[in-house]
């Protein structure tokens, strides 16, 4: 009985792919699909511009494969035509980041204000696409793969140049060598070495002390689903003062498209005067929001779905990534884009 491409060897696959099978390169590309959408993601912040890098990089790899000389692994040469795919993109658009990044805090009094047009945001990542490496990254990498796309690494990354990017992430992330990643990015190993020394500074005065995977640890699953559900029931009620009972002191609110982001008080004169106030409610009083818990980044999150007369149904708002301090949350980033609820598995309406 002949095989599927699915039950052929990777040897095979690359065998038949070289003399024009398409249905061998998707099985071979399929395998790796997941962990290397995960890479560009690092690299460039967004989804969409991750998405962008990965089409274009597929088909270099398509037409390049006829010349693979399995010096390395094929994941390996993957990686090397994901990443420089990524480079040129990052020459062409502008930088990803997050609204506090963007600018200073806003007077919460003033609401949220209108959407910037140009796509400068940083995108939330679905954790189902993480495509694990299931071990197959060295023992050096220091990042697990949920801790390499948490939004404040992400955003970490993106205050890097282009290249010390690219070691940062094949090194401490994929854990590949000095003299692999030299290989990939066509420079000199002393040169790698520099680069990552100058990213490991950058990035280390730029974290948190703790990773949200550490902390989120140190709760416990029961701890976490006990506050997130406990968030959940809250906004749901409108309860100002039971949301704000569980922020840090110095939480902020972020809400991109928006610039506008808001820092303690000004997270409860928001809450108060713009997303619990009577525009979410009807005419009898009861308010008419919607949530379901989610997971983004490696983060909890939740989405939140608001009454549409017309359509008669709630209708999905803002995608809520929640980042903890201990038993407190720190940061709320919503994005504000109903577009990207699918990619969570999220409903399109209740």
């Amino acid at each position: 009985m002949p095989t599927t491409p699915a039950q052929r060897s990777e040897n095979e696959l690359i065998a038949v792919a070289r003399h024009g099978d398409e249905g061998a390169y998707r099985a071979l590309v399929e395998r790796h699909r997941g962990e290397l959408h995960a890479h560009a993601y690092r690299m460039l912040g967004s989804v969409h511009d991750a998405e962008d890098a990965m089409q274009d990089a597929l088909l270099r790899a398509w037409r390049g494969l006829p010349r693979f000389d399995a010096r390395s692994s094929l994941r390996s040469w993957l990686y090397r035509i994901v990443t420089n795919a990524c480079l040129d993109l990052i020459g062409k658009r502008p930088k990803r980041v997050l609204p506090i990044d963007h600018g200073p805090s806003s007077d919460a009094h003033d609401g949220p204000g209108p959407p910037l047009l140009e796509q400068i945001w940083i995108e939330p990542y679905p954790d189902e696409q993480l495509g694990l490496m299931d071990g197959r990254s060295a023992p050096e990498a220091r990042y697990e793969a949920r801790e390499s796309v948490e939004l404040a690494f992400v955003a970490a990354l993106q205050h890097l140049p282009a290249r010390q990017r690219a070691v940062l992430i094949l090194r401490e992330v994929l854990g590949y060598s000095a003299n692999e990643v030299a290989d990939t990015l066509e420079t000199s190993t002393p040169a790698v070495n520099s680069a990552l020394q100058r990213a490991r500074k950058t990035i280390g005065e730029t974290l948190p002390e703790r990773s949200q995977q550490e902390t989120l640890r140190t709760l416990g699953d029961d701890r976490v689903r006990e506050m997130v559900e406990g968030y959940m029931d809250a906004w749901e009620r409108g309860d100002v003062g039971a949301v704000t009972a569980m922020l840090a002191e110095d939480a902020t609110i972020t809400m991109p498209p928006m610039a506008t982001w808001f820092q303690g008080e000004g997270v409860e004169v928001f809450l108060t005067e713009w997303a619990f106030s009577g525009r979410a409610y009807d005419a009898e009083g009861r308010r008419n929001v919607r949530v379901l818990r989610a997971h983004a980044n490696g983060q909890p999150a939740i989405g939140t779905y608001s009454w549409d007369d017309e359509r008669g149904a709630h209708l999905p708002t803002v995608l809520q990534v929640l980042t903890f301090d201990g038993d407190r949350i720190t940061e709320i980033t919503g994005f504000v884009d109903p577009s990207v609820f699918g990619r969570f598995g999220l409903p399109p309406q209740l």
